[in-house]
Order: C-alpha cells, then structure tokens, then sequence
C-alpha cells in the first residue's frame, strides 16, 4: 500500500506542476503570435486568446485548483505517510513523543522539497520557455476546469475586483506592445545573432520616422534646386545642365510661386530638339502639403504626385521645403548618398561632430539624451537654437544632460557644425 499512496502523493505533485506550468504560460504567451496561429487554423490559440481576455477568471480557476492540490497532497501525506514513518521509528525503539514529529517534520520537509522542485519551478521554466507552444496545449483543459469551477471562480473574481477597488486601482486598459518593448527584441534578436546591426539600425529609424513631421523629412528651401521660367535661355539651359537630381522644381519670378517641376532627363532632350520653350512645356504641377503633416502621411501624398514630389508650404503660403523619394529612403538607410558626409561623426577622442541637419530624434537616440515632447525644432541646429533662444558664434557652448555642446561652425545664418563632447563626473555635479 505504501506504493500506492507513494503514486498518489506524486500524482498531486504533477497536477500541481501542470498547472502552475499552465497558468505561467498562458500569463506569458505574447498575443500576436497567438493570433497568428489562430489564423493558421488552431483552435487551441483561439481558446487560449479567450483564456488571456478574462484573467482574472482563468487566474482564479488555476489558483483554486493549485490551493485544492496542495491541501489535499499535505493532508494526505501527513495522515498515512507521516503515520507509517511514526510506526517504523517506534519499532526502532524510538520514543513516541520523539517519532511522531520526527516523522511528520521529515515529509513535510520531502513533500514541500518535491513539491517546490517538481510542481513549480521545473514547470514554470518549461511554460515560460515555450509559453506559446504550452499555452495551446493546455487552454482546452484550463477552459474546462474554469467552467467546472465557474461558481468559486466568479465568487474569487468578484471579490478580487472589490478589493482592487478598495485599493483605488481600477481596471486598466489592456497591454499592448510599446515602442521601447519592441526596440528591446530587436536588441535581443541582434545580440542572439538573429539580426544584423545595420538591420536593426533601419527598423529603429523606421520607428522613428513615423514619429517624426515632414517637416523632419523635408529638404529644406535654402537646399532647394529650382529655375526661373522667366529667366532667358541661357539661364534655364544651365539650370538643366547642372542640376544635381532628377527633378527640378521650376517657378516663376520668386520660389514662393511654384508653377511646377520639370523631369530632368526630358528636359535635356526638349535642349537639344526645341530649345527652353519645349522644357516649359514639361511643367508638370506638384502637390502641395502643410508643414504640420506626418512624416508616414506624406508618403501617400509622394504616391499621388506625378514625379514623386511634393511641396511643403506653411500656413502663409511659403515654401518650406520639398520631399522625394530619396528624403523618405535616407531617412530609412542613413547616409545613402556617399557624396554626403554623415549626420554623426565619431572623433579619435570620443567626441561626436555633428552636422546641424541631423535629426533630432536620431541625436536624442545616440546620445541618450532627453528632449522635450512638444518640441517644435526637428534638427540639431533646431536644438542648439532652441536651447541658446538666439544665433550663436563659433566657439559657444552649453550643457545638456551629460554632454557639453558646442558650435563650431556657422554658414551666414545657419548652424553647420556642433561638437558635442562627453562631460566628466566633476563638471557633471557642477
């Protein structure tokens, strides 16, 4: 009989790990891959979607039966196993008094020693490290144990969500995945080896860009490239000859009266056949946005426009800037053109020169400094202005954070290069 009682004390033990192994997994299992195999076709997914949806009735069924197991494994041992380890000291010629506790303080000690072990960290560790796989599996099972035990399960429900209440705490809105969540997988799959550093170094820029307004994306006026459709024909032929992309915006008299851009190529072969009369012909019109759109929606707007450009006005009607697809794919793939120099360059002593177009996001992330949310400056040269409230000279400097900024360049009215350069502990305090 001792092996009988032996199996059943085991068997409670098991019990109890499957269902701290499934309350673990199915607390742990991420819901999009749930979702995903739901849509696959398995139906254990969707029963463990339902599961996650009401925790608080999935956590009181496995809590009750967690609390039965144990109470039923401890009284259980203590009153035939304890008994039998009594009976056999005595015929040791050990005392009553000293066999009886010895007994009962030895499977205590062997039963919570396998109990814990076996019935839940080892199943915990199996249910977190394959949280999604498990959850599957068990979530039929927990279904039907919460609709057995849905009575208790309601009462503990209730009075669980009274307490909470008691406690000021109300029912939150459910979790999803954050932006810092996600950056930290990412970091993880790299680390692991399963992405690549320039890999996760465009899907951080990816997840920043559409944070970002257009105005953060935009070539801004002073780079603009543009011809005068009023100017002579020698003019607009040089224009052609020497724009730098393949599209040039074209106006008439001042920026500010865009009439148009002009597909480059085709220009340079209305030059040779009709002269500057066939190239104002190939004006085509060009979007206009407001500087206050979204980076992300700029892009159906570029998907709009006949030669993939759009123009960024303010709310006086004055150019801004423009955006192609070239400004949407260097804000993805940094540094793409190598005619240009990168926004961040990293010195021999550990300094960083910056260029006063680098975005400022992009600067927040590598310095690991923190910029205020309702900022209304989108570059480094934004950041320096809005911290000096006027036009630095060269060799100005301030403190922000850890790192001591200070501008090395100025081209007329604009900030071309910042260094910034790390502070030691001592001016840090100070």
């Amino acid at each position: 009989m001792l092996i009988v009682e032996l199996a059943i004390v085991v068997g409670l033990i098991f019990l109890n790990g499957l269902l701290a192994m499934s309350e673990l997994a199915l607390v742990s299992a991420k819901r999009p891959l749930l979702e995903q195999m739901s849509r696959d076709g398995s139906r254990g997914a969707g029963v463990a979607l339902a599961l996650i949806h009401e925790p608080g009735r999935m956590l009181s069924a496995v809590q009750i039966g967690i609390t039965l197991v144990g109470i039923v494994a401890g009284a259980f041992s203590g009153a035939t196993i304890a008994e039998r380890g009594d009976a056999w000291l005595e015929s040791q010629g050990v005392p009553t008094r000293i066999a009886e506790p010895a007994a009962y303080v030895a499977v205590i000690v062997v039963i919570t020693y396998f109990s814990v072990v076996l019935g839940e960290l080892v199943p915990k560790q199996v249910g977190l490290r394959n949280a999604e796989r498990v959850a599957v599996i068990v979530a039929r099972p927990m279904q039907i144990l919460a609709m057995g035990a849905a009575p208790v399960v309601s009462l503990l429900d209730g009075s669980a969500r009274f307490g909470l209440r008691l406690l000021g705490q109300t029912r939150g809105p459910e979790a999803g995945v954050t932006d810092e969540e996600i950056r930290t997988m990412i970091a993880e799959a790299e680390r692991s080896g399963l992405v690549e550093p320039e890999e996760r170094s465009m899907i951080s820029r990816v997840m920043r860009f559409a944070d970002r307004s257009v105005r953060g994306v935009m070539t801004p006026r002073p780079d603009i490239e543009w011809l005068d459709l009023q100017d002579d024909d020698a003019t607009i032929r040089e224009a052609i000859r020497t724009a730098r992309h393949g599209r040039i915006l074209a106006a008439n008299g001042d920026i500010d009266a865009i009439a148009g851009a002009i597909p480059v190529r085709a220009a340079l072969v209305a030059l040779m056949d009709g002269g500057s009369e066939a190239v104002r012909s190939l004006v085509q019109p060009v979007p206009a946005v407001s500087d206050r759109m979204g980076a992300i929606d700029v892009v159906d707007q570029l998907r709009r426009s006949p030669l993939n450009m759009v123009v960024v006005i303010d709310e006086h009607g004055s150019v801004e800037g423009i955006v192609t697809e070239g400004d949407i794919l260097k804000t993805v793939v940094a540094d793409i053109e190598t005619a240009e120099e990168p926004h961040l360059t990293q010195r021999d002593d550990g300094s960083l020169l910056i260029d006063g177009s680098c975005p400022v996001d992009e600067l927040g992330a590598r310095l690991g400094i923190v910029l205020p949310p309702g900022r209304r400056y989108h570059t480094a040269a934004g950041f320096v202005l809005d911290r000096m409230k006027r036009l630095p000279r060269i060799g100005e400097s301030f403190n922000h954070g850890l790192w001591r900024f200070e501008v090395v360049d100025v081209d007329g009215t604009r900030i071309d290069k910042v260094l910034a350069t790390l502070q030691p502990p001592l001016h840090r305090s100070a």
